[in-house]
């Protein structure tokens, strides 16, 4: 069996992925929570199984949206938590095929991205509001959560385990080579081996060796010894963690942040709250610079349409990562104390200065006096002079460190100027 390093070299070379959560909840545009915030019973939440259509799901466009964005694999919601299935399931009817879309809608979506040269990963979650046998009432999130009929409910929750490992079983036999598997995810006692999560790591991996597993199964993935389904990388979530990811031994542990284009995973309708191009920007270097990756999200419409707004951010980070990509791909931390103008990027012998901040007079880089062979604007790949202005020389603080000059007041990208310098041996 490969190692966790082998199965995740791809993945902390690629650092950025779509991540795509599309379904019912589409429908009625208040984000992917709706049937559990609003407590709708499965008779109301049903009215949108059956005007489900997809009638502008186009994945190929979504594919090419993704390769322009420079996003190197996608992970798609095959089932959120309403339990709504967007692949033909042979273990249920509640599934895309069965709505007016009458499409494997996952089917598509993996050909597509494939054709694009992108990893196709596949998001499902463990938790499930239309399976009778998932326990509802007393649960901290189920739309029957304190609803008295279903207190004395019977639960048979082997049952649903069956039905959850067969649809996993599923989506890795019939859908060709998944590159991530991302499950979603443990709560209180809703953990580890209450998932049978070693007979569950254990089937995915006989089938797909060499696939990449979050860590959302529960476990300690941080720890000295890590249960085996503790998974290859730990998953934060709307955050980026403050020093990167390392476990008990001091050892990094690869990483990905989960993030929002806007307020919200689903589409919501009224959330016009996107982050800049220059937000996602920074926030990809971020995490690269501390060995981890970005998983972007966008929310399609109810038809199957990713908004314009989404794809014009989409395609600035994209021109962005195609004059600067070299700084991201296949980098990631410096041995260098993060720079007070920046952030800093290595791959071998290549540092990458992200200046984020202009200043006043040339660009300080510390300890780095007499151990840059070249200096390059990576966008362009103009030279840049490595010289001490004179007056530099009257402080000692800057004895260690070597100085670079940008002609003008304003840095050649405002963004992030990424300049490439070449270490000596």
């Amino acid at each position: 069996m490969k190692t966790r390093e082998e199965r995740t070299r791809w993945f902390l070379r690629d650092r950025f992925g779509m991540f795509i959560h599309w379904g019912l909840y589409s429908i009625p545009a208040r984000g992917e929570w709706v049937r559990g915030n609003e407590r709708m019973t499965r008779e109301q939440y049903m009215k949108y199984f059956e005007e489900f259509d997809a009638s502008r799901y186009d994945p190929k466009a979504w594919a090419r949206a993704a390769k322009q964005a420079g996003q190197k694999y996608a992970v798609l919601t095959a089932k959120h938590h309403d339990g709504f299935c967007l692949f033909d399931s042979k273990l249920t009817g509640f599934k895309a095929t069965n709505t007016p879309a009458a499409r494997d809608l996952v089917r598509e979506y993996a050909d597509a991205f494939r054709a694009e040269g992108i990893a196709v990963g596949l998001y499902y979650s463990l938790l499930d509001w239309h399976h009778d046998d998932y326990p509802g009432y007393g649960d901290k999130a189920h739309p029957d959560r304190d609803n008295p009929a279903a207190k004395d409910k019977p639960i048979r929750f082997d049952r649903y385990l069956d039905y959850m490992h067969g649809q996993v079983k599923e989506l890795l036999t019939d859908y060709g080579k998944i590159d991530i598997m991302w499950f979603d995810f443990s709560y209180d006692e809703m953990t580890g081996e209450k998932w049978r999560a070693t007979e569950l790591v254990r089937m995915v991996r006989s089938l797909q060796p060499h696939i990449v597993i979050d860590n959302r199964l529960g476990g300690n993935i941080r720890g000295a010894e890590p249960e085996e389904y503790a998974g290859d990388f730990f998953s934060p979530e709307q955050i980026i963690p403050p020093g990167g990811i390392v476990d008990a031994n001091g050892k990094q542990v690869p990483w990905e942040a989960c993030i929002t284009l806007n307020d919200n995973w689903g589409y919501h309708a009224e959330d016009r709250n996107y982050k800049s191009p220059k937000q996602v920007i920074r926030s990809l270097v971020e995490c690269v610079s501390k060995n981890g990756n970005m998983l972007l999200n966008v929310g399609p419409d109810a038809k199957g349409e990713i908004n314009r707004e989404s794809l014009s951010v989409l395609r600035e980070v994209g021109e962005w990562l195609r004059l600067n990509g070299e700084s991201v791909y296949g980098a990631g931390m410096s041995a260098l104390p993060k720079p007070e103008w920046g952030r800093y990027t290595q791959k071998g012998n290549k540092l990458y200065a992200h200046v984020f901040d202009r200043g006043i007079g040339p660009i300080y880089f510390a300890q780095l006096k007499g151990k840059i062979r070249k200096a390059r604007l990576l966008r362009d790949g103009s030279e840049l002079k490595v010289e001490t202005p004179w007056m530099a020389e009257e402080y000692s603080d800057t004895a260690g460190g070597a100085f670079i000059w940008l002609k003008g007041a304003a840095l050649p990208d405002e963004i992030d100027t990424v300049i490439e310098l070449e270490l000596a041996d």
